[in-house]
């Protein structure tokens, strides 16, 4: 076996496998800078940076290439980094610049090889000596326009400065900077080449006299150079692509859309805001903006901006079948989408369900079937739908203005239950900036249980030993008025799959919301109707009243492009007060699942040191009012579409009371250290780009939940019965 595998036989004569490939610099200050990216040849990939399976695999494949089934495994797996030394030659050359281009002038970079029978090692050495100072700056602009504006204008600020660190990157950076800046004062046609820098390192001691010159407009054809013009936007023309070339969006939405206006100076950004705003529209699928010149006036610039319509109805059927602890059951849904229903690109969704489940195992009940019918009608409008807003900030803001309604109607062998949800919420945000907001103005729950079965009223809201406040205030009409902020903030852009692999990237996500204060207020001041336990109420329901808050940041360190490592923490706080004696069941936390403590099964978990002892509710007391989540995850790409993971994760839930229903879950800050829980495990993911397939298997690590040594540390003594639990979900956990 050891003779097939070896890779030795893949190599031809005298030729050798490149087995490591390592950077060490003498100065402390390049030791941090990232270099790797300049390297030409690497070695053989590694999972999880420690073993090279993937040349195993290539390696068990025969000697035959004609053969199919070794055609298959050297697919799967990758052939041996045979080394190269020109392509070391040329990694050696590259170091070396990129080095100089960082200041140290003098640096030099030695390649140093160390061959171990038929592998080498390769090791570039850095020898920076010292690094160079800029003593002096100076602007020499060859454009009394440019000059002017550059003077007056109090937004630019230059990023040189006497005493810096001579770094061509820096300078390179400054030209960007420079150019962007006078791209959106109105100079249309300037761009980096009329930027230039002159280094004279000829003044000794280490140091440099820099001058950056901006020079006057120049074509390849004219012979004499000529100041650069400032361009004014003149009128905006529209064009409409389609059947008839007619407008399929009002002018109105589309205007508002567009950042065009006559006489402004021509402003870069304005181009691209309003690709990004009319792009926003569902009713558009594609846009193509020119800029042409004023026949009539050779400083006027009138935007051409064309609009290609996106398909205008989709129709959508969705069959199901589900499987819940073995009850078989099938759904369908319907739903019909219409992108512009009004003629200002309103997205209009009706979506219809219904489903079917047959139970099994349940006595004492007249109907053994669960029955769902449900209805969802969305609107979302391009616009700040809100009075009084001017149309200055409704243009400023780019938000959607989303209303709902859905009514869904439950039908189950111990209960009949009814909800019906209403909402109406804005949304807003630059995709650029990365940053995305939403607002909940207003967002009502109402559940109403017309029916419960007098055996389920008898064996679990009424019977003295299994009477529970949690459980009997699920199974009571609900009525939630609730307001919302959230917030979230991306490094990279938002909604991509896979953008928790090979990146170096943040994600931070924050809400608040609460509910029930409106209706309190309203009836402090009129003096409303209580019930029996002292609760206002509104058409004869208890509503509820709490305040919420959620903290969720997660951050991925890439090591090379099949390696990352991934951080993630969450914090979560509820509490109920005023009207509200128990926060409602939807609003409370659960921990273990796919997404949390991996080790545990989903909401099989605290709150605190509890642990259940009737399976059949304990999901119910198994909730809590305040979570804490963090997780660690090393993801690293095997085969193909497949990518691996091996995690560690911690935390709990607590409840901010004391309730008698659940003995040691309360949070206290002497003692909930000592109740986190562990967990660690290995996953497998199905990595499509557009969507990812996750299979994950957690084992308890520290159950809080005992005391005793063997139980409380199941990683010490691991039973798979016990302590395995295996999830499967889409998408990454964070």
């Amino acid at each position: 076996m050891l003779a097939a595998c070896s890779v030795n036989r893949f190599l031809p004569d005298d030729a050798y496998l490149l087995d490591k490939v390592s950077i060490h610099a003498d100065s402390a200050a390049l030791r941090s800078v990232p270099l790797d990216g300049y390297i030409r040849q690497h070695p053989n990939s590694k999972w999880f940076s420690l073993f090279k399976v993937p040349l195993g695999i290539y390696c068990l494949s025969g000697s035959d290439s004609t053969k199919r089934i070794n055609r298959f495994v050297r697919r799967l797996g990758e052939p041996p980094a045979i080394y190269d030394e020109s392509l070391a030659l040329k990694t050696q050359r590259n170091i070396e610049s990129a080095v100089q281009n960082l200041g140290y002038l003098d640096a030099n970079v030695e390649l140093l090889e160390r061959r171990h029978g038929r592998k080498v090692g390769l090791l570039y050495q850095i020898h920076s000596r010292d690094r160079y100072k800029v003593r002096l700056v100076q602007t020499e602009v060859q454009d009394e326009g440019v000059d002017s504006v550059m003077k007056e204008e109090p937004s630019f600020q230059t990023s040189l400065y006497s005493g810096m660190d001579f770094d061509l990157n820096r300078l390179d950076a400054e030209r960007s900077s420079l150019n962007n800046f006078l791209l959106n004062r109105g100079y249309y046609r300037f761009h980096k080449d009329f930027i230039h820098f002159r280094a004279d390192t000829t003044i000794g001691g280490h140091r440099v006299d820099l001058l950056m010159q901006v020079l006057p407009f120049k074509t390849a054809i004219q012979t004499q150079p000529s100041a650069h013009q400032q361009y004014r936007i003149g009128e905006t023309e529209y064009h409409y692509e389609g059947d008839d070339a007619r407008p399929f969006v009002r002018s109105r939405v589309v205007k508002r859309a567009s950042e065009f206006t006559p006489g402004q100076l021509y402003r870069e950004s304005d181009v691209q805001d309003t690709y990004a705003g009319l792009m926003r529209l569902g009713a558009v699928q594609n846009v193509n903006i020119r800029l042409n010149e004023d026949p009539n006036d050779s400083t006027l610039l009138n935007p051409q901006i064309t609009l290609f319509p996106s398909k205008r109805n989709t129709f959508n059927i969705e069959p199901q079948g589900t499987n819940s602890a073995g009850d078989f059951g099938a759904a369908l849904s319907v739903s019909y989408q219409n992108r512009n229903i009004f003629r200002g690109s309103e997205l209009f969704t009706i979506k219809l369900r219904g489903a079917f489940e047959a139970i099994k195992g349940l006595s004492g009940y007249i109907d053994q079937d669960y029955i769902e019918y449900g209805a969802q009608a969305d609107l979302v409008f391009p616009d700040f739908l809100f009075p009084f807003l001017s149309e200055r900030v409704r243009h400023a803001a780019r938000a959607t203005s989303e209303v709902g309604l859905m009514f869904e109607l439950q039908d189950r062998p111990e209960f009949h239950r009814r909800v019906l949800t209403a909402a109406w919420r804005y949304r807003w945000g630059i995709p650029s900036r990365r940053r995305q907001h939403r607002i909940d103005l207003l967002d009502i729950d109402y559940v109403s249980m017309p029916w419960i079965s007098s055996t389920f009223r008898q064996l679990y809201l009424d019977n003295p030993t299994s009477r529970n406040a949690i459980l009997r205030y699920i199974y009571e009409d609900l009525l939630i008025m609730k307001w919302g902020y959230n917030f979230v903030y991306s490094s990279q852009p938002l909604n991509t799959a896979s953008a928790g692999y090979g990146t170096n990237a943040y994600t931070l996500r924050a809400s608040v919301e609460t509910a029930g204060n409106f209706l309190y207020g309203l009836s402090e001041i009129f003096n409303t109707n209580q019930n029996s336990q002292g609760q206002y109420t509104f058409i004869n329901i208890a509503y509820a009243q709490y305040a919420k808050f959620d903290f969720d940041y997660s951050k991925s360190f890439r090591f090379d492009p099949r390696n990352s490592l991934a951080l993630h923490f969450a914090l979560g706080i509820a509490y109920p007060y005023g009207n509200g004696r128990i926060l409602p069941y939807e609003k409370r936390y659960f921990s273990g699942g796919a997404n949390s403590v991996r080790g545990w099964s989903v909401r099989q978990l605290g709150p605190g040191s509890f642990m259940g002892s009737d399976g059949r509710i304990d999901f119910i007391n198994q909730t809590g009012d305040m979570k804490l989540d963090a997780n660690l995850e090393y993801r690293t790409h095997l085969v193909w579409k497949l990518h691996g993971a091996f995690f560690i994760d911690a935390g709990n839930i607590w409840t901010l009371r004391k309730y008698e229903e659940q003995p040691g879950g309360q949070f206290r800050f002497d003692s909930f250290y000592k109740q986190i829980a562990v967990a660690y495990g290995l996953g497998l993911r199905l990595n499509f780009d557009y969507f990812i397939l996750r299979l994950d298997g957690g084992m308890k690590a520290i159950h809080p939940a005992y005391t005793d040594h063997r139980h409380h540390y199941p990683i010490a003594y691991p039973n798979m019965n016990r302590d395995f639990s295996l999830h499967f979900a889409v998408g990454l956990p964070f």
